[in-house]
């Protein structure tokens, strides 16, 4: 199997493993693991997929990608407990996952369109999306609410490595910065705290203050 491969199989099941440790944390039976295990780790490639019309989607045309889901989820469920902090172990995994998929979905999208900014718009999306329907269905605080650095580190990596790409480096080479250049990212947001400033302004008027 080539690099990609091996990268898109790492990245669906690093993200699995981040939505079956969020049905952990709600205490869901074996289906509830399975289901955010599978929701989570193709949810951002569907997407992709669905963007760039290339229908079915990846997960259709090879059934692997739900296996990998499921077994993901099984490990999970029987294993949850012998972590103490699972969220932490959450965000780091996604953060192992949003580096591998960044580079997956922008190579997909280069090789669709050809074009460098669809590529790591591509890749971008294909490393959030997951996390944020995990988010969205676990009722947890999005990953996006944080202030810390998400959505820039996919975007940085998609864009070294297109860039990488575009001057000729190796997929292998290309691969290995564009995911360093993610992970570093979003490791140092996590580990040190890494915020862009925020709008300080007066928020805007409560729509029930306007009706």
């Amino acid at each position: 199997m080539s690099l990609l491969v091996y990268l898109d199989y790492a990245g669906i099941a690093l993200f699995a493993a981040t939505g079956a440790l969020a049905a952990s944390r709600k205490q869901l039976d074996l289906i509830g693991f399975l289901f955010f295990a599978t929701v989570t780790g193709i949810g951002g490639g569907t997407v992709r997929d669905i963007v760039l019309g290339r229908v079915p989607v990846f997960w259709v045309l090879n059934p692997a990608y739900i296996v990998i889901c499921c077994v993901t989820g099984v490990v999970v469920f029987f294993t949850a407990h012998l972590v103490e902090s699972r969220y932490r172990l959450l965000i780091w995994l996604d953060a192992i996952g949003l580096s591998a998929y960044c580079v997956m979905g922008a190579a997909k999208g280069l090789a669709a369109t050809g074009s460098p900014t669809i590529a790591i718009v591509t890749g971008t999306l294909t490393a959030t999306f997951g996390g944020v329907l995990r988010d969205l269905m676990a009722n947890e605080p999005s990953v996006l609410l944080r202030p810390e650095i998400y959505i820039t580190a996919a975007l940085i990596g998609a864009g070294v490595f297109t860039g990488a790409t575009e001057f000729g480096l190796p997929l292998y080479a290309a691969s290995a910065l564009g995911a360093a250049a993610a992970f570093a990212i979003r490791g140092g947001a996590l580990w040190f705290g890494w915020t862009f400033p925020t709008y300080k302004h007066r928020p805007g008027r409560h729509p029930d203050d306007v009706m």
